[in-house]
């Protein structure tokens, strides 16, 4: 994957970033099989999770994760920031990233975390309140980007071994970037 990962970064700079970098994540399913015949088989089909980070300027996919574990948003993230943290200036994402600890590392390597605070008190209200309107909305495009991998490659992986389902998932990334790049 350390290959892959190189390649990815070296896709991404085919385009020009803009320093502002989403983060979202999304389930793809490890078989193709229609939701009838998993249905009357009784079978359970599990899903891989994609975390994608992903550059708002220009929809380039910088870095993913992949998991098959059911890992919280929050404790991906971290692993992301830290790989790229020189890729990063502002960091928009949902809710679902709100995390102190996200925060301070964001912090640490002097990334801006845009994110929404759940709002437990009227501080979080009023700090969601003060959040740059044209920003919080680049969050979007890494749900596109998503959006558009599913669409242009299936919402699938074909590979049967789950280290093959990550290189499928990079190059399909991959391909994405020098699509963009054309």
């Amino acid at each position: 994957m350390a290959v892959w990962r190189v390649i990815l970064t070296l896709s991404a700079t085919l385009l020009p970033t803009s320093g502002v970098v989403g983060v979202d994540s999304s389930g793809f399913d490890r078989s193709h099989a229609s939701k009838h015949y998993t249905k009357r088989a009784e079978l359970t089909i599990q899903q891989l999770k994609v975390t994608l980070l992903v550059d708002a300027k220009v929809n380039a996919s910088l870095d993913l994760h992949v998991t098959t574990t059911r890992k919280h948003d929050s404790q991906i993230a971290p692993s992301l920031i830290k790989r790229n943290p020189e890729n990063i200036d502002i960091l928009p994402s949902d809710k679902g990233y709100d995390d102190q600890k996200i925060r301070r590392l964001a912090r640490q390597y002097e990334v801006r975390p845009l994110m929404k605070h759940r709002e437990f008190t009227s501080f979080h209200k009023a700090w969601n309140a003060r959040l740059d309107a044209d920003l919080d909305g680049q969050r979007s495009q890494s749900e596109t980007v998503n959006s558009t991998l599913k669409r242009k490659y299936g919402a699938f992986v074909r590979s049967r071994r789950w280290w093959k389902q990550f290189r499928e998932l990079t190059i399909a990334c991959l391909t994405h970037n020098v699509d963009r790049s054309l």
